[in-house]
């Protein structure tokens, strides 16, 4: 197949890359050429700014097109008018945060997404982003009808992942002592590797597969604290988990997702994968992914004589909570 992948270079667009050279796809990347410009030295690059109107050569076709970084809606009209017109697949990668309020139980494709008042907004909040994406996929949709396919991601995690909002566990894990872990232990996470995605997606596309389609993991459900024993297992068993509660971290000002990632309070935030599970998706072993986002990350520390990482507590105030916590036992 001949892919044109808008974006590429970051993460998940990386990975989607790799998979479809792998795969013995011929790719074309589309973007700014400013993120991991060295990477794929032999792939077909086009610079242009997805903020403008695709600059595309004329009379070059795509068997499927996958957009990796739409984020509003104007966006997807100025790509996907001209898409329509030189492939036959368009693929966008929106999220779960489409839907909202997420604590309801058992959220699936059919679930009513959420909507914004200012459609002209292009500010991304944790108000506005959901919104916004779901418009995003009403525009590609509403061009391209019967030709897209809209995969609904949660957290994607494993090497390369920016955001170390799962990173921080296998590292803090690795470092061993004792660990802050978030109560309560059986509140069910869900995240899905880069990987599995990306494998997923391009199996998708060669199958010309289209629809809406919620992407994340894992198979079965998973705690906390089934999480926190599977890096403890994958990483030698060095740590000893703290279990602290709920009520506490709020007292303490802890934010839920960025000072302690994958923590989210409240009664529910999954979402129903079955859909994807019935038309292919798989996983790989937990410890896997564990292991491998741990090897990428020292990787990365060593190669940037450290990183500031982007979520996580510091050793100091994992310290000072632990200490607090303790004090009320």
């Amino acid at each position: 197949m001949k892919l044109l992948m808008i974006g590429g270079t970051v993460f998940l667009g990386r990975h989607l890359v790799e998979a479809a050279l792998a795969s013995g796809h011929e790719v074309t990347l589309y973007n700014r050429g400013k993120h991991n410009p060295d990477l794929f030295p032999n792939v077909e690059r086009l610079e242009g700014d997805r903020n403008e109107p695709l600059m595309l050569p004329k009379g070059r076709t795509w068997d499927a097109a996958i957009d990796t970084c739409c984020y509003f809606p104007r966006q997807v009209r100025m790509s996907v008018n001209l898409l329509a017109d030189v492939t036959d697949h368009y693929t966008l990668i929106s999220t779960i945060s489409v839907y909202g309020d997420i604590s309801q139980l058992n959220i699936d494709e059919r679930t009513p997404v959420a909507h914004i008042e200012n459609e002209q907004c292009e500010e991304i909040t944790g108000e506005t982003y959901g919104p916004l994406k779901a418009l995003c996929e009403a525009e590609a949709e509403a061009a391209m009808p019967g030709r897209v396919l809209n995969i609904r991601p949660g957290l994607i995690v494993g090497p390369h992942d920016p955001s170390d909002r799962f990173t921080y566990w296998p590292a803090r894990v690795a470092r061993g002592g004792d660990v802050l872990a978030p109560g309560p232990p059986e509140r069910e996470i869900q995240f899905i590797d880069v990987r599995d995605l990306a494998d997923w997606i391009l199996r998708m596309l060669e199958t010309g597969h289209t629809g809406v389609y919620n992407a994340t993991g894992p198979e079965r459900p998973l705690t906390m604290l089934g999480f926190l024993d599977a890096c403890c297992r994958a990483l030698g068993d060095q740590a000893n988990l703290v279990w602290v509660d709920r009520s506490f971290l709020e007292e303490q000002g802890v934010a839920p997702y960025t000072d302690v990632p994958l923590w989210i309070p409240g009664e529910h935030d999954t979402v129903n994968c079955q859909h994807a599970i019935r038309d292919g998706l798989t996983f790989r072993l937990l410890e896997d992914t564990i292991r491998d986002t741990l090897h990428w990350d020292i990787e990365r520390v060593a190669q940037h004589c450290g990183v500031e990482r982007r979520a996580g507590l510091t050793a100091q105030q994992e310290s000072e909570i632990l200490r607090a916590y303790a004090s009320t036992l």
